[in-house]
């Protein structure tokens, strides 16, 4: 069981220094890139799911408007 009066030392981590690869460190003075580039970085690769995706959301979204356009006229 656990005393108290004798607790069990907590282990401690070593910091250890670690040289960012050489790809890294050319790219140190460049700004992170935008959302919107990693985005469309992202949108590029998936391809074709993200067209599906853009697709059922704007027939949602025209979905919805058309619906209220209904209810309310």
């Amino acid at each position: 069981m656990n005393d108290p009066s004798n607790p069990e030392p907590i282990p401690t981590q070593k910091s250890v220094a670690v040289e960012p690869p050489p790809s890294q460190s050319t790219k140190a003075n460049e700004p992170p890139p935008s959302f919107v580039k990693l985005a469309m970085r992202n949108m590029v690769k998936k391809g074709g799911k993200s067209l599906f995706h853009f697709t059922l959301t704007s027939a949602g979204l025209l979905a919805v408007l058309v619906g209220l356009a209904y209810l309310t006229r």
